[in-house]
């Protein structure tokens, strides 16, 4: 019966042109004699419909629906009252309104999640479809937000298999500066995300995994978790302030100043608004509980298993768009500590904000300085986000209270990266240096050890060190010279006897190929223990460092001497004597010379032909 009724339909449909639905709309309008062009009107309502017949039908119908929506029944109240009705036939008639009305909203979900050839038209289709529905969400509710439909609204564009971006850009643009609907938004979302969390569950997916791989996300599972992302992301958070702009409210009433949007409850029962008490949100009850709808729905988002595209651009973003607007920021201590376990790039991208929890909310997280410290290996030099890491990694050195043992471990082992990372990293790895020696007089023992003569002057310094370190500790000293006592490879700083090495490393890149890093590299000769004389170097100069802006600074730079491609005077050798100690270059005219050659051959011509007599 489904593909005859299917034929039929279609059938009806191509009788109609533009000027028949614009005539069966104003008959539907003035006179409810004739509601049975209200079926007609629906079927035009379809994804496959003309865009023009689209429009002019939804046209007819939102000018039908819109004065009678306050007064159609809700769901769970069709029953009941139909049973102690006296006006019987009054309410069915109703309730068929309210089925058909149903059916108008269901349509336009489609319209908007479905895809259309042509990008112009889908988009001005799309944008009038919103805006419809958008109305039928003020006012379909007796006034309220009706919270139901939105969130029917909002689980279509989560659930989507075609793009979203384009709907959830114009739904930022027009509609989330009101209050209430960025209230009703991060309501859903949370909602959303817990039924995504208990899916995976029951699926047998691990729940402590914060990112996963491809092959562990179905492709559904991570397009409904992109699409969570990219709605949630651009919902602006609560600022509180005077502005009385921000607390404007998308379901106030034309006639009364301060209209109530919905239950207190909603976001308990909101896909049941019938059931709303007498209490009601305005706009400054919302606004106090914005914060905290703004933290679940994060905490549920980051409780799903992040796709690593998504994780990484959540980690970069996290400490300047949700950390300082949730409620209690330590609660995303868990999955940033997680994140900074991993190691690699997203430890290092998870580490802004893990030091904001740490400096500003007092998170105690005794293991950062061992990840912090295996962190500096070779490849971070080539991260895209290394700037920030290096800035981050001066802050977390500047504090005088980390021990002795910690400060050299960190100075000797970028010390080492020295030999092995281009000229932008060394730039920045001597800065770093250059601030650990300054701020920690008790290492600048390590800027030059004689094994036995400055062994004392840091045994003082060194017994933390020595404290902290297992038996290696207690072995004495080598008397030979030039052992390196560092262990490179030691994830601990504790067990690295940084104490008792020195910071060779420093001395060869004077002599480097680069002339800005051996420049730089002399700030070091200084005495960095008279602070007075001295001065911190900002990381941030040389963090964001490479080739190019090497070359282009050493362009732009004047020098006193401009190499010249002649000679001032005409050499008269090859090579000076200074060159070649004990050798002498002399300078003989070339007509000597082959007078005496030709003097050879001539003697050697007459010794052959003697011996030729002889014989």
């Amino acid at each position: 019966m489904a593909p005859n009724k299917t034929k039929k339909n279609k059938n009806k449909k191509g009788r109609y042109g533009v000027a028949e639905i614009k005539t069966l709309g104003n008959d539907l309008l003035s006179s409810a004699s004739n509601i049975n062009n209200l079926p007609l009107l629906l079927n035009f309502v379809t994804p496959s419909s003309p865009p023009h017949h689209l429009l002019e039908s939804l046209l007819s119908l939102h000018s039908f629906f819109l004065p009678l929506l306050p007064t159609l029944p809700s769901f769970s109240s069709r029953a009941a009252d139909a049973k102690g009705s006296e006006h019987h036939s009054h309410f069915i008639y109703n309730a068929w309104l309210r089925s058909k009305f149903d059916e108008l909203v269901k349509s336009l979900l489609e319209v908007l999640v479905s895809p259309r050839q042509q990008q112009e038209e889908q988009e001005a289709v799309k944008e009038v479809v919103l805006d419809t529905l958008m109305e039928f969400v003020k006012v379909a509710n007796g006034g309220r937000f009706h919270s139901a439909i939105y969130h029917r609204f909002l689980h279509s564009i989560v659930y989507s298999e075609s793009s979203v971006e384009f709907l959830v850009d114009l739904l930022t643009a027009k509609y989330f500066k009101y209050i209430d609907v960025r209230y009703f938004t991060l309501i859903s979302l949370k909602k959303l995300a817990t039924t995504l969390e208990g899916k995976d569950q029951s699926e047998d997916k691990s729940e402590n995994a914060d990112v996963a791989d491809a092959s562990q996300l179905s492709s559904s599972t991570e397009r409904v978790i992109h699409n969570i992302y990219y709605t949630i992301s651009r919902v602006p958070p609560f600022e509180n302030s005077d502005n009385t702009s921000d607390l404007e409210m998308w379901s106030r009433s034309e006639n009364e100043h301060k209209q109530p949007c919905g239950d207190v409850n909603a976001d308990d029962k909101q896909v049941k608004p019938e059931k709303h008490d007498n209490s009601v949100l305005f706009a400054a009850k919302i606004a106090k509980k914005m914060k905290l709808k703004f933290t679940q729905a994060w905490l549920s988002f980051l409780r799903l298993p992040l796709p690593l595209d998504v994780y990484k651009e959540v980690l970069v973003n996290l400490h300047q768009v949700v950390i300082p607007h949730l409620s209690n920021p330590v609660m995303l201590c868990d999955f940033l500590t997680r994140s900074y376990d991993i190691g690699g790039v997203v430890s290092v991208m998870a580490l802004s904000s893990l030091f904001i929890l740490m400096t500003q909310y007092g998170l105690e997280y005794p293991n950062f300085y061992e990840k912090l410290y295996v962190l500096l290996v070779p490849s971070i030099f080539m991260a895209k986000h290394r700037a920030r890491f290096f800035q981050l990694l001066d802050s977390c050195l500047k504090s005088p209270l980390l021990p002795a043992y910690l400060a050299a471990s960190f100075a000797k082992k970028m010390s080492r990266l020295l030999l092995s990372i281009p000229p932008s990293g060394a730039l920045v790895i001597t800065a770093l240096i250059h601030n650990i020696l300054r701020r920690h007089p008790s290492i600048n023992c390590l800027v030059h050890r004689e094994d036995q003569v400055d062994e004392g002057k840091c045994d003082k310094a060194t017994d933390e060190a020595t404290a902290a370190n297992s038996d290696d500790a207690k072995v004495s000293a080598s008397q030979k010279l030039g052992i390196d006592h560092f262990n490179y490879g030691e994830p601990n700083p504790k067990k690295s006897n940084a104490m008792r090495s020195s910071l060779w490393e420093v001395d060869t890149i004077l002599q480097h190929y680069c002339p800005p890093v051996s420049r730089f590299a002399l700030s070091l000769e200084n005495d960095l223990t008279v602070r007075a004389k001295t001065s911190e170097v900002n990381v941030g100069d040389f963090s964001s460092g490479s080739y190019a802006t090497i070359i282009g600074a050493e362009m732009s730079r004047r020098v006193k001497q401009v190499p010249l491609a002649f000679y001032k005077s005409t050499p008269s050798t090859l090579f000076s004597d200074a060159d070649f100690a004990g050798w002498t270059f002399d300078f003989k005219d070339t007509s000597e010379i082959m007078h005496g050659s030709d003097e050879n051959a001539d003697k050697d011509d007459q010794n052959s032909g003697k011996r030729q007599r002889v014989v």
